[in-house]
């Protein structure tokens, strides 16, 4: 007999079936005894009245690995709409040492660290999982808008033996007796392949050595990157950002629907133009002064408050940061040189992007590594490819543990990973 999910077993009343999970919860009464088996899909209530397998599930903690036979019989008050009736219980490993928590609850009511310390079983709650179960979907979301833009798909090095992107902030390492590095970012890899495929795209680890200790900032994290040639300037890749935001939400949608009702969520709208304020307009609406040089945590919140209020949106551009502020490869506002072809996405008021269009002329790398006084040296492979001819380009980066966690309303990025790394953990 083929084994079936708890979802399935709607269409299979009044037949015999099989199914395997984890015992959820068990319910002993004086005259019936309830099994709650867990799967991958959901939950299937057993019902048992025999004497002896009521002692064999007795017998069974929490979280032991069991196989159930038994028949399909519609009830409305139990999860799917059907229960398991003259059940046969077998298990299929020991009994199960339970959980520091009940997983069988709403909701973990452990702390976050202990819940994070012991990731492998706290994964298994439904809401934990659920949340995971979006950010799968959100990725799938990503690969397909892209796809279907014609993008490819590539996997750049997470080694490199220069740490020219961001200085002192990323973790060194030993490589065959010589310095290396993890890669905070593949933004220069991704760049040079615009000058082979036009239209790029990554999903893959980055790593920051930035001794944040917040709830949004983790020191390994996946980022969502896309790079576009061909660009007349950041509005192009605006545009395509916001069509795959909403390809994103909309997969999250499809490919998730269970975990979706599961936690409740209202999934946003992505507005068809998303709102777009000037980097000095930002200032004035934050309450900022003027001479800012960027956005802190409580300007963006009242940013995308101000978004709300005055356009129904969740999200917000925030573009033409000051140069100073962006890295030497952002291409300059011709208009305002002091400002930058540069944006931020924010996400129910949280910074969730980072974009813009890119120098793509060798001359201009060169003048601008030289305003910034640092030597051309340490970029020369990166540098040297666009004395070969590279077009307009831009791109974005999209942090998929934040985007997720603004999605599910999670007060903190490790309740949307399954095993964070940050400034404190490294296990499990």
């Amino acid at each position: 007999m083929q084994r079936i999910l708890s979802t399935q077993l709607p269409a299979h009343v009044g037949t015999s079936v099989r199914i395997a999970g984890w015992v959820h919860r068990r319910r002993l009464l004086k005259s019936v005894a309830f099994l709650i088996v867990r799967d991958a899909a959901g939950l299937t209530q057993v019902v048992v009245t025999d004497a002896a397998v009521r002692a064999a599930v007795e017998s069974l903690p929490e979280e032991t690995v069991v196989e159930v036979t038994g028949t399909v019989v519609a009830n409305t008050t139990a999860p799917a709409g059907v229960e398991l009736t003259g059940p046969t219980v077998r298990p299929l490993g020991p009994p199960a040492v339970p959980p520091p928590f009940d997983l069988y609850r709403p909701a973990l009511t452990a702390t976050l660290p202990t819940q994070l310390d012991h990731a492998p079983v706290a994964l298994r709650h439904p809401t934990r999982s659920a949340a995971l179960r979006v950010s799968a979907a959100a990725v799938a979301g990503f690969r397909a808008a892209l796809d279907a833009r014609d993008f490819v798909e590539i996997h750049t090095p997470k080694v490199v033996g220069s740490s020219t992107e961001s200085g002192a902030n990323v973790f060194a390492l030993d490589w065959f007796g010589r310095p290396a590095y993890l890669a905070q970012s593949p933004q220069f890899y991704k760049q040079l392949m615009v000058g082979v495929f036009e239209r790029v795209y990554e999903v893959g680890p980055v790593f920051r050595a930035e001794p944040h200790d917040t709830v949004r900032h983790l020191a390994q994290y996946t980022s969502l990157d896309a790079e576009l040639g061909f660009v007349a300037d950041h509005r192009d890749v605006m545009a395509v950002l916001r069509d795959t935001l909403a390809v994103m939400l909309e997969a999250v949608a499809d490919r998730a629907g269970s975990a979706v009702s599961a936690l409740g969520l209202d999934l946003p709208e992505v507005p068809a133009e998303i709102p777009a304020v000037h980097f000095t307009e930002a200032l004035t609406i934050a309450g900022a002064p003027a001479d800012e040089p960027d956005l802190a945590p409580a300007h963006e919140r009242a940013l995308g408050e101000w978004a709300r209020a005055e356009h129904g949106s969740e999200f917000l551009f925030v573009t033409g940061y000051p140069m100073a502020k962006r890295p030497f490869y952002t291409h300059p506002d011709p208009a305002r040189p002091a400002y930058s072809n540069g944006f931020d996405l924010l996400f129910r008021g949280v910074e969730l992007v980072t974009g813009g269009q890119r120098l793509h002329r060798y001359d201009d790398y060169l003048a601008a590594l030289a305003a910034r006084g640092e030597p051309v040296e340490p970029y020369a492979g990166y540098v040297d490819a666009f004395r070969h001819g590279m077009p307009p380009h831009g791109g974005f980066a999209i942090g998929l543990e934040r985007f997720v966690a603004r999605v599910v309303g999670a007060a903190n990025v490790r309740e949307v990973t399954a095993f964070p790394r940050d400034l404190h953990r490294l296990t499990p």
